[in-house]
């Protein structure tokens, strides 16, 4: 359990804060020739804000019972997801979905699994702090006790910084965390020193083999999974329209007309149409390997799973789905094509994100 509360950083902040506001700009330090994430006109990126987002990030007294923080389900050890097939909120409430990684949310076109109208993290952020159904935070009826807790005189240095303002609101809340979540960049793995980085031993054979599988016809993962984040649901500066969002995988077919458990449809129900049936989005695959389980439901266990899954064309009843993408086909993938494979997605993770500090919780005092 996160028990990271405020106290014990505030000879800390007092330090690190100053009385006025701060409108330094973030560094994004990308790499060379990769597209700045577009960001609110209402929420510029500071290095202020950053820093009071990732306090709250960690901090559990967000929870009304105060027995949770957004971190209890986005692990960084994880790739800021964690290992369950299904979260569960503060109230012990489980969720019906598996919780995303937040590695480059900040280049999301679309958030959460299937809703094609959430398209901010400031918005989705509102969804795991007010939610009722499940309940998450379960900050909704509690608004008043849980913003109290935050007007302290550290959070008050840090608000000052970040907004100019002593008294944090709930508006001030959701524009750090949102701050904080995009400045959760990933551009380090074998993958990308080999691509973007001229390093041509970076791959070994196996990955070698396996990335040429990635990116050909025959199996076609790049057209949903494609681009340099691996996600086609991706938006930036060159970038500004989502292409590529949703997709019936073949995961089910309950009825024989494509039928999805009534529990989690996908896309359908928000659009109520019946083509969205089972439509979920593409997340990104940029640290795949440490954020298992997989699907929206935590139904694949491994990414052995995964690649069965889609060398299969589908689970199940789900390989004859009518709503299936077409892309989703059998591969007959042999034994050293799955271990190739496999070693790719491996080769996409980013040891320096997940033990990056500068993403972690502050040590308390003493620490």
């Amino acid at each position: 359990m996160i028990r990271l509360g405020v106290i014990g950083w505030v000879s800390f902040l007092l330090v690190v804060c100053s009385p006025s506001p701060d409108t330094k700009p973030f560094n994004w330090s990308l790499p060379t020739g990769f597209p700045t994430p577009l960001v609110p006109d209402d929420n510029p990126m500071t290095e202020a804000k950053v820093a009071l987002g990732r306090v709250l990030f960690y901090d559990i007294n967000l929870s009304f019972n105060q027995t949770q923080a957004c971190a209890s389900c986005h692990q960084q050890q994880y790739a800021f997801a964690e290992p369950l097939k299904h979260s569960v909120g503060s109230t012990g409430e489980a969720h019906r979905r598996n919780a995303q990684s937040l590695v480059n949310v900040a280049y999301n076109g679309h958030l959460t699994w299937s809703n094609n109208a959430l398209n901010s993290i400031e918005q989705q952020i509102l969804i795991p702090m007010f939610s009722e159904t499940p309940h998450e935070l379960n900050i909704t009826g509690h608004e008043n006790e849980v913003l109290q807790r935050f007007q302290t005189e550290a959070y008050q240095q840090l608000n000052q910084r970040a907004f100019g303002e002593k008294q944090l609101t709930f508006d001030h809340i959701v524009k750090a965390l949102a701050s904080f979540v995009r400045s959760l960049l990933s551009f380090d793995s074998a993958f990308d020193r080999y691509a973007y980085q001229g390093n041509d031993n970076a791959l070994n054979e196996s990955e070698l083999r396996g990335m040429n599988l990635f990116f050909s016809e025959r199996l076609e993962c790049h057209h949903c999974h494609g681009g340099f984040n691996f996600t086609q649901s991706s938006v930036h500066q060159q970038q500004q329209l989502d292409l590529s969002q949703f997709h019936n995988t073949g995961l089910y077919n309950l009825d024989g007309k494509g039928a999805f458990p009534d529990s989690d449809p996908g896309l359908i129900e928000i659009t109520g149409d019946p083509k969205d049936m089972g439509r979920f989005r593409a997340p990104t695959l940029r640290n795949v390997a440490l954020s298992a389980p997989y699907m929206h439901d935590g139904s694949l266990n491994t990414l052995d799973d995964v690649i069965e899954f889609y060398n299969l064309g589908g689970q199940g009843a789900g390989v004859t789905s009518p709503l299936k993408s077409p892309f989703i086909r059998p591969l007959y993938l042999s034994v050293q094509e799955k271990q190739d494979l496999k070693a790719f997605l491996m080769a996409l993770t980013d040891p320096r994100f997940v033990s990056n500090p500068a993403f972690a919780a502050l040590p308390a005092a003493g620490e």
